[in-house]
């Protein structure tokens, strides 16, 4: 009648538990391989080192006896009154709630990257790996992905279906509405005249665009440099990647124009001193066209050397004497500061050579 008695408040005291069910176990043996624990049921249920974290060489240097822990109900055989459990399928689990909530509410998720493939990262968010493709990993393109192993990187779950196995994230949201701030910012307070080192972005026929701390400027190709803008290709002055000293020019709403043409380094500034009428000057033939020559005489400043003005005898076209970049020695016969205009004449020094001669 006793063992009835006590048979029937033991049934009692125990609770029924089933398969894939999350309890609380509490510890009382445990060794480097295995913890033996209660979970409230009539049988004993027993966790391996492999079953509570990837991480774990070693139980006992984890758990203790008298510890409570969350498992997972894994397997129940009422014959033999074996019972599994995993601690690590508890918490991936109860991580699967979180990232489903970080789904749903599309609130950030911070998270270390623990690999990285051609493809994209994968991050670990308490357990569960979430995919991050290559694509939605930075707003620029990034070939080199193994420097995020390691990181913490915040972002948010774009899609969620666990019976896939499919977790997806993506920073690119939140590095674009970082750069919306940014780039507010930055209008906010930007005024003509402030100076930038900005990086080229990427270059076009008619200039270059230039990043300056998350806003993008235009530097056109008539702000590259003093010298004449005709025939000059952006191309050859920079490339992607360059750093280049501008300042901001004119701001038109979200619309920035660059210059890196100082004024205070203008050559017209002491032209005047340089190139006086009746002074002697050599130069390159810059370009030719039906009119004339266009001598380069410093970065910035080019003299016309008029068909009339390259010989005593009769020139039909500039090309039939002269070519690109060939030097030639004229003397100055005009200079308009006003209209940046220097007027040159060869033939005027060999009528002056000829004098000399008679």
């Amino acid at each position: 009648m006793a063992e009835e008695s006590f048979s029937k408040l033991f049934e009692e005291s125990t609770k029924n538990i089933h398969v894939g069910e999350v309890v609380d176990g509490t510890v009382f043996s445990v060794t480097p391989d295995e913890a033996i624990m209660s979970v409230g049921y009539k049988y004993d249920a027993h966790m391996s080192v492999s079953a509570y974290a990837d991480d774990v060489r070693d139980l006992t240097s984890a758990l203790h006896e008298g510890d409570t822990v969350q498992v997972k109900i894994m397997k129940i055989d009422s014959k033999t009154g074996e019972v599994i459990v995993s601690h690590k399928k508890a918490a991936q689990e109860k991580t699967s709630k979180i990232v489903e909530d970080a789904f749903n509410n599309q609130t950030v998720v911070t998270a270390p990257i623990t690999s990285s493939n051609k493809g994209g990262i994968c991050a670990e968010v308490d357990g569960v790996q979430v995919f991050i493709p290559a694509s939605q990993v930075s707003n620029t393109f990034e070939k080199d992905l193994t420097k995020y192993v390691g990181q913490e990187l915040s972002f948010l779950i774009t899609e969620y279906d666990p019976a896939k196995h499919r977790i997806i994230g993506s920073r690119k949201p939140i590095l674009a509405k970082e750069h919306a701030e940014k780039k507010k910012e930055l209008l906010d307070s930007l005024k003509i005249g402030d100076v930038f080192e900005g990086k080229v972005k990427n270059i076009t026929s008619f200039g270059a665009f230039v990043d300056i701390g998350g806003v993008d400027g235009l530097l056109h190709v008539t702000q590259m440099t003093w010298s004449p803008v005709k025939n000059l290709d952006p191309h050859k002055l920079f490339k992607p990647g360059d750093s280049v000293k501008v300042f901001v020019q004119d701001i038109k709403g979200e619309k920035i124009s660059l210059s890196c043409k100082w004024p205070d380094q203008d050559p017209w500034l002491t032209a005047d001193e340089k190139y006086s009428v009746g002074t002697v000057v050599t130069g390159p033939v810059a370009r030719l066209t039906d009119f004339g020559a266009f001598i380069s005489l410093e970065d910035g400043i080019d003299g016309l050397l008029h068909v009339s003005q390259i010989s005593q005898e009769r020139i039909e076209k500039p090309s039939d004497v002269l070519k690109v970049g060939q030097e030639v020695t004229a003397v100055v016969t005009d200079f308009d500061p006003e209209k940046k205009r220097i007027s040159l004449s060869m033939k005027n020094l060999q009528q002056g050579a000829a004098s000399e001669n008679e």
